[in-house]
C-alpha cells in the first residue's frame, strides 16, 4: 500500500471517529431521521455543487446510476438510519464491537462480487482486529443497560450490512465514474429514503433551528460525510475494499483520544491491550490481502 493510500485512509478514520460525539450532541437537538436526512442531503449538495464548479462529469450510463443509487440505499440510508436508532438502546461500546463486524462482511461480500481473496493471514488479521475492538469496548460494553438491547444490537447489525454492501458498490464504481460527483449523489439518493421516514414518522417541528445544532450538522456534512466519502472512495481506487476495511478498526481508538482530548474522558490500561491486538490485526491484513 503506498503512502498516499495510507494517509487517505487514517484521514478517513480520523473524520469518522470525530462524528460521533457530534451526533450525540446533535441527537439531541433534532429527531434522530431528520437530522440524518440533513445530514447526507446537506453532503450531497456540498459534493454536487463542487463538482459542477469544477467541471467534474456526471455519472451515465444504467450501471453507474444502478450502483449508485445501491451505495446510497446501503452506506447512507441502511447506514445512517441503524446508527442514528442504535444510539437510542445500546452503549457506544457495544455498539462500535458489533458495527465493526462490517469489514468481515464486507470482506465475505467483496470476495463473492469482486473476486478479492484474503490469504489465511489476512483472515486471521480480521479475527484480531476485531477481538481488539471487543477489547477496547468492553468498559462501555460492560455498563451497558439491557433495555432494549436486541432492538439496538438489530439497527446496528442494519447499519453494518448497509454500509458493507454500499462498500461493495463503491468498489464497482471505482475508475468508473468522477468521484465527487459519485458520492455526491448518492448521498442525495440516500437522504431521500431517511426523510420521507421522518416526515412519517417524526414530528419534525421538534427540530432546534439554533446556532449550536447549525455547526454539529455543518460539520458533519461537509467533514464527515462530504470529505470522507470522497477520501473513501479514492482510497477505494487505489487498494482492495478488504485492505482499506481493516482501517476501520481504528475508528474507535482515535474517538478515544477524541474523547480524553475534548471530553475528559479516561482511558482504561485494559485498552493499551485491544489497541495493540487492533495494530496487529490492520498489519496482517495488509501483510495477507492477495495480490491483485
Amino acid at each position: 500500500m503506498t503512502i498516499g493510500a495510507t494517509v487517505r485512509l487514517l484521514a478517513v478514520m480520523v473524520l469518522w471517529a470525530t462524528c460521533f460525539p457530534l451526533i450525540t450532541i446533535g441527537l439531541d437537538l433534532a429527531p434522530h431521521l431528520a437530522f440524518a436526512a440533513l445530514r447526507a442531503a446537506l453532503a450531497g449538495v456540498c459534493l454536487t455543487a463542487l463538482g459542477a464548479f469544477c467541471h467534474r462529469p456526471i455519472p451515465v450510463g444504467a450501471r453507474s446510476w444502478f450502483l449508485i443509487v445501491v451505495v446510497g440505499l446501503g452506506a447512507t440510508t441502511m447506514g445512517f438510519l441503524g446508527m442514528f436508532h442504535a444510539a437510542e438502546f445500546v452503549s457506544p461500546g457495544l455498539a462500535t464491537v458489533i458495527a465493526n463486524v462490517q469489514p468481515i462482511l464486507a470482506a465475505v461480500l467483496a470476495y463473492v462480487f469482486l473476486g478479492e481473496r484474503l490469504k489465511a493471514t489476512g483472515r486471521i488479521g480480521l479475527a484480531v482486529g476485531l477481538a481488539g475492538i471487543a477489547v477496547v469496548a468492553w468498559p462501555g460494553i460492560a455498563g451497558d443497560n439491557a433495555r432494549g438491547y436486541s432492538q439496538g444490537i438489530a439497527y446496528v447489525l442494519l447499519a453494518a450490512t448497509g454500509v458493507s454492501i454500499g462498500n461493495v458498490a463503491i468498489k464497482r464504481l471505482t475508475g468508473q465514474v468522477d468521484p465527487i460527483m459519485a458520492m455526491g449523489f448518492q448521498s442525495l439518493v440516500g437522504a431521500a429514503p431517511l426523510a420521507l421516514l421522518s416526515i412519517l414518522r417524526e414530528d419534525v417541528s421538534l427540530l432546534t433551528w439554533s446556532p449550536e445544532f447549525l455547526l454539529v450538522l455543518l460539520a458533519l456534512a461537509v467533514f464527515g460525510s462530504a470529505l470522507a466519502s470522497w477520501l473513501w472512495f479514492e482510497s477505494l481506487e487505489r487498494v482492495t475494499l478488504s485492505q482499506a476495511n481493516a482501517f476501520t478498526f481504528l475508528v474507535p481508538i482515535f474517538g478515544l483520544g477524541v474523547g480524553a482530548a475534548f471530553f475528559g474522558e479516561r482511558f482504561e490500561a485494559i485498552q493499551a491491550t485491544g489497541i495493540l491486538l487492533v495494530l496487529t490485526g490492520i498489519f496482517l491484513v495488509q501483510r495477507g490481502a492477495a495480490s491483485s
